[in-house]
């Protein structure tokens, strides 16, 4: 289907009649949702494709995706149909049965990854609490390890859990919500000395180190992808002391960095991986996967009430065979390389404003320079105002994280929306 039809396809199915008869205003959302969030003043009510629209019938380019999410953008008919049937035949009977669509999807995933197995649940936070607890459990069990330690970043991030607020490297996720969950240590990212340091000290009596988790590219923490070096001597180094590799692929996996996973940038194998987000394409599905040696979970050891439901892994799957059937990682890796070329000519033209363009694929960011007041969330409102959907990634990062069907014109529309943006600023 060409890209005009897709894009006809997908307005009509969002333009179709939807269950909600009337706009809940901002104010009477604030009435009644706990304010966890601090929201742009725009109520969205349809999208199709890379767009969206607000109920005052604005449009805006979405360079947003759900955070990274919305790999195929919004009203996909792929997904539409997806959807339509599964839930017309079976959208949950708990893992207490088997289940083809579960199934299926597993096979997918581990016929195009390095992984053995899959363990499915619904989010970025809980694939990475399945990943803690699976290290922690082969520790005790294989090493022989009373007293666990997971390694993880700086600036970091990993989810929102208490486990995962832990492993997440930043004090900002953490404040007020001690006592912490015991048993991580940080070190800088791409920092391999410090890494060979923490790793000495931690087990100088007693050995305690049994996994290393780290993001391929941090996303949260700024857009900051990995070395190639150190990640491949961290491989060198688990292999020798047969400590677990982790990779968050939570952000960056199914096809966002241009290959199908993060990892594959960095020419290496984790033992452990994570996925989300963009796994259902903004279908809420979660999945941990590990290579067959560590995979020590028994009946009882772990558990999903919703995770793995025909109706999510049914969508997953659907979203998995489009990108390979459709080679769109060829189209992320040109529509990245469009964008990033776009924003680099941004930070010349406003080189007292822009320190650095970086990234993979379709996850980039453009980041400020640290010694003005100017953020990464005025540029962002500026860029509203210019009719596109950004995203910060912390104080100092503006974050280009579109669906993966982007086209050229839509990347050229966002470029010259931040242009114009900066120019207002």
């Amino acid at each position: 289907m060409s890209p005009e039809a897709l894009l006809q396809t997908a307005a009509a199915i969002a333009e179709s009649e939807t269950g909600v008869s009337s706009v809940f205003t901002s104010e009477e959302f604030d009435e009644y949702v706990m304010k966890t969030y601090a929201r742009y003043p725009i109520t969205l009510e349809r999208g199709a494709g890379c767009r969206v629209w607000d109920t005052e019938g604005r449009e805006y380019l979405d360079f947003v995706a759900g955070i990274a999410t919305c790999t195929l953008g919004h009203a996909h008919p792929l997904m539409v149909e997806a959807v339509t049937q599964q839930i017309q035949t079976l959208h949950h009977v708990s893992n207490l049965y088997y289940t083809s669509a579960q199934g299926e999807l597993a096979k997918w995933l581990v016929n195009h990854s390095c992984a053995d197995r899959a363990f499915f649940c619904n989010s970025g936070a809980e694939a990475n609490e399945g990943a803690i607890k699976l290290a922690r459990k082969y520790a005790h069990t294989v090493l022989g390890i009373a007293d666990p330690v997971i390694i993880t970043a700086h600036a970091s991030f990993h989810g929102r859990t208490l486990a995962t607020i832990t492993a997440t490297g930043q004090p900002k996720y953490q404040k007020d919500f001690s006592p912490l969950v015991p048993g991580f240590h940080y070190v800088p990212y791409n920092d391999l000395a410090a890494l060979e340091q923490a790793i000495a000290d931690i087990d100088k009596d007693e050995r305690r180190v049994a996994a290393i988790l780290l993001e391929t590219l941090q996303g949260e923490g700024g857009v900051r992808p990995g070395d190639r070096t150190y990640f491949q001597q961290i491989r060198e180094i688990c292999d020798q002391k047969g400590i677990l590799l982790i990779c968050d692929e939570v952000q960056v996996g199914m096809g966002r960095t241009g290959k199908l996973w993060g990892y594959e940038n960095l020419d290496i194998e984790p033992d452990i991986f994570t996925s989300a987000k963009g796994l259902g394409g903004g279908i809420p599905i979660g999945a941990m996967l590990c290579k067959e040696f560590c995979n020590v979970f028994q009946p009882g050891d772990h558990a999903s009430t919703f995770g793995g439901n025909p109706f999510a892994c049914a969508v997953a799957l659907a979203v998995c065979q489009f990108i390979e059937r459709e080679n769109l990682l060829a189209n992320v890796q040109e529509r990245g390389e469009q964008l990033r070329s776009g924003l680099q000519a941004i930070a010349a033209c406003y080189p007292d404003k822009v320190a650095e363009v970086r990234g993979w694929g379709l996850i980039n960011g453009l980041e400020i320079k640290p010694d003005l007041e100017l953020t990464s969330a005025q540029v962002v409102q500026s860029a509203i105002d210019q009719g596109v959907l950004l995203v910060p990634a912390g104080p100092k990062v503006v974050r280009f994280v579109p669906p993966l069907i982007v086209n050229a014109a839509e990347v050229d529309q966002a470029i010259q929306a931040v242009d114009q943006a900066f120019a207002s600023l």
